[in-house]
């Protein structure tokens, strides 16, 4: 079969661009349709806004409003893989017969549901999503997280999205995926919701505080640090020696502080210790004597000066950009795709720079065989399957040996498992997973000692197995070696010599099975001089620039302490993942994915390089928009979100707000006068909103076609929030020992090869004797043999 890259059509917007960026970075043909007049992002930023979201694509310009504006894109359509749709009312027509395709629907709110039609922004579709109830100071409006985060996660959905549909396009024809912004923000909130579906509690905003893991942002003499006290035994005692070498350990050297729990009840006290330590020391410094002693911090970087990083540049991260005004260094891709090669040269291209696409041949004419076709080839999508033969996930017959922990690498095989592929979850008396026995982790309503009942390792760990093997043992390795043979795909996120130390690199994995996909997750990647640095993901938001940007200012910076940038990674390995099952379907190969959890949350943050040293925390402002911002609302800690676009929006949003006279008002007509007079125009629409509930106030304003929503909180997603319950959002399940409990659902839907949740969380080792027999091919002998031998634990 000839290798053609698959060819995406990206009808774009600010919530799809991010996937047919990602696609680019996967070597996919990527066609932008801009309007005669050029993208909107050709105008943002100085055109910066383009030049990151669509340099490396090819360019076609189609007025889809003229009458043969469907006709135009059908042309285009008839040879392409795949349609990213970000459109508002969709392209349905022009998509219609083409059964080749694979369309990706990218909308705020998802294509079903009472607010389908509902307008969504970054701010809007964070505060709907739940984002915006997790950031910011407890006391204070929440705070929305830089560089259109909510949009991203959006974006890495749908580029996961579209590589789904490829792969189910091999047992069947395309299909339409629908892919809602809010339920991917609401699915990727680490313990935001599940604190209420497992404890009945809300946790309140942790300004710069983790919630769970005892870490935080610490004030350096010259800037900010990421960190804390690390998540195990030998991180405490460690730190503590340091405070003693430094005669700074106050009173933390006495017995009752080597209890967690202790520490825990009284972290106030003892970070406070540990902010004096920190608090004289350069930022990079400290960061570097504490890795030395391999503890978990990070100065916190802007992203001006990620290019100084000495890891990034080692990895050769960044991605330099022609344009008509000369070559630029934007952030790279999230990892090096295919087989360790990283696209690094990227071409700006102009308005209708391709148009003769155009007049490129239907599908079937670009993908005709050299030769007899490939049976596991998907440039020829497989015919419908008979109507008797069930219709399968996209990943089904696909087996993932896990070997992840904590959230980043489990919730990437999360979403292996919930579109079908057989994920064993190996878990080691050696490595046990803090989120299965760590106290200060366990979410339930019962005792925090049960490693069966914790909320959040159940969530993250739906759909699998668990195999309880003890890899310190000589045996232990020897049946992973086994389990290996018979796998698809390695995945795990330890420190980037562990595996090696196991006698399992990946020239060794490809001894055992010479096509194996394997992806690891280390925090800073298996090479570069900091590939053994320690890092949780407060540190790699801080190394990241992401930390340094949430903020109300350039002198009140607030960080970002939950998890996002673990999620983030995630995503980013479950679509690499996909990826290279897709390249070694067609070439027979299989490779090592290295991703770096640095270079997955800075590939998330957009504009912020090529912007420059201007880029600075600015709150829930927009650089362009006025007004957008949170208001109070009627209620304890009650808020509603609001984004003008334009000057049509403002005077639908003075209307609404019985101040019509503000939309003539010189002070107040244009966006630009409008951010001048910030505190006429947010006094007047605060005033408003203060009186107002907030979702009555955001129903007023939709109806006008204002985006505006509640910012919601874990308890109002899971019992107040109309869209996702219409969406079918939240899941009941029976776990055998914690008992029924909602799990937040699966945001993509494909519409003919859907994903779901079909099992709860494994009991600890439920499935080991299975595992054994059925695919390590064990016999009842060598099992009772390591049962006696302890290596099954």
């Amino acid at each position: 079969m000839s290798e053609l890259a698959p060819r995406v059509v990206e009808l774009s917007s600010p919530f799809a661009r991010f996937a047919g960026r990602l696609l680019v970075g996967l070597g996919h043909e990527v066609v932008l349709v801009e309007p005669p007049e050029g993208d909107e992002t050709r105008r943002e930023h100085g055109g910066d806004a383009f030049v990151h979201w669509h340099a490396g694509k090819r360019s076609v310009t189609v007025d889809l409003a003229a009458p043969d504006g469907t006709a135009q894109l059908r042309r285009l359509l008839r040879g392409a893989d795949i349609l990213l749709d970000g459109t508002e009312h969709g392209a349905e027509a022009a998509a219609e017969g083409l059964d080749q395709l694979v369309h990706v629907r990218v909308t705020p709110f998802g294509l079903v549901g009472p607010r389908s039609d509902w307008q969504g922004t970054d701010l809007v579709v964070a505060a709907l999503g739940g984002m915006l109830a997790q950031v910011g100071d407890p006391d204070g409006p929440p705070l929305r997280l830089p560089e259109n985060q909510a949009e991203q996660l959006a974006g890495v959905n749908a580029a996961i999205a579209a590589l789904l549909g490829l792969r189910a396009r091999r047992r069947g024809p395309g299909q339409l995926i629908d892919v809602s912004a809010q339920a991917c923000v609401a699915a990727a909130l680490e313990a935001g919701a599940l604190a209420y579906l497992h404890e009945d509690r809300v946790p309140p905003r942790p300004g710069s505080v983790h919630p769970l893991v005892p870490h935080g942002l610490f004030r350096a003499a010259d800037g900010h640090l990421g960190g804390g006290l690390g998540g195990s035994p030998r991180m405490w005692d460690v730190l503590l020696d340091w405070l003693r070498e430094e005669k700074a350990d106050a009173d933390l050297a006495e017995p009752c502080w080597q209890d967690p729990v202790e520490r825990k009840k009284h972290q106030d006290h003892v970070f406070k210790v540990v902010q004096d330590f920190v608090g004289t020391r350069p930022k990079a410094e400290f960061a570097r004597q504490a890795q030395a002693r391999k503890l978990p911090w990070a100065a916190v970087d802007l992203p001006h000066e990620l290019p100084d990083n000495p890891q990034l540049a080692a990895r050769d991260f960044f991605t330099r950009v022609s344009t008509p005004e000369g070559e630029r260094t934007d952030l790279g891709f999230p990892f090096a795709f295919p087989e360790g090669r990283r696209r690094t040269e990227l071409v700006v291209p102009g308005p209708g720079d391709d148009q003769g696409l155009l007049d490129d041949p239907p599908y079937a004419a670009r993908t005709v065989p050299e030769s007899a076709p490939s049976p596991v080839s998907a440039s020829v999508p497989a015919p419908e399957p008979a109507a008797d033969e069930p219709v399968r996930p996209a990943l089904d017959g696909v087996r993932v040996l896990d070997l992840t922990w904590v959230l980043a690498g489990p919730y990437c095989t999360k979403i292996l498992a919930d579109h079908g592929a057989e994920v064993i979850k190996v878990e080691s008396a050696g490595r046990p997973d803090p989120t299965r026995f760590a106290p200060f982790m366990h979410l339930s309503r019962g005792p925090h000692t049960d490693p069966n009942t914790n909320g959040y390792f159940n969530e993250v760990n739906r759909n699998k197995q668990s195999l309880a093997l003890d890899t310190r043992t000589e045996e232990g390795v020897a049946v992973l070696r086994d389990l290996i043979a018979h796998c698809d795909v390695l995945v795990e996120n330890f420190s980037s010599t562990v595996m090696t130390k196991l006698g399992l690199g990946y020239e060794s994995l490809r001894t055992i099975n010479p096509d194996i996909v394997y992806v690891s997750m280390s925090g800073m990647g298996h090479t570069g001089p900091r590939n053994g640095w320690v890092s949780y993901a407060d540190t790699v938001s801080a190394s990241s620039g992401l930390t340094g940007l949430t903020g109300w200012g350039p002198d009140d910076v607030v960080g970002v302490i939950y998890g996002h940038g673990d999620i983030v990674a995630g995503l980013q390995a479950a679509l690499a993942t996909i990826a290279a099952l897709e390249h070694r379907a067609e070439t027979g190969r299989g490779q090592h994915i290295d991703l770096s959890q640095l270079e997955a949350i800075a590939a998330h943050m957009g504009t912020s390089l090529l912007c420059g040293t201007e880029v600075a925390p600015a709150g829930n402002t927009h650089p362009a928009w006025s007004p957008q911002g949170v208001y109070r609302s009627l209620g304890a800690d009650r808020w509603l979100a609001v984004s003008v676009r334009d000057d049509t929006e403002w005077t639908a949003l003075c209307e609404v707000i019985g101040r019509p006279e503000l939309t003539t008002d010189e002070r107040t007509r244009t966006a630009e006068a409008r951010r001048r007079e910030s505190a006429l125009v947010d006094g007047a629409l605060g005033t408003w909103a203060r009186t107002m509930s907030a979702d009555a106030a955001a129903e007023l304003l939709q109806a006008r076609g204002v985006p505006a929503g509640a910012v919601q909180d874990g308890r109002e997603l899971v019992e107040h929030d109309p869209q996702l319950r219409a969406r079918g959002f939240y899941v009941r399940k029976v776990h055998p020992v914690a008992g029924a409990f909602l799990h937040e659902g699966v945001p993509i839907t494909l519409t003919r090869t859907r994903g779901g949740i079909r099992e709860p969380a494994p009991v600890l080792g439920a499935d080991t004797d299975a595992v054994l027999r059925d695919v390590a091919g064990l016999g009842p002998e060598r099992i009772q043999h390591l049962r006696a031998d302890g290596v099954l634990k």
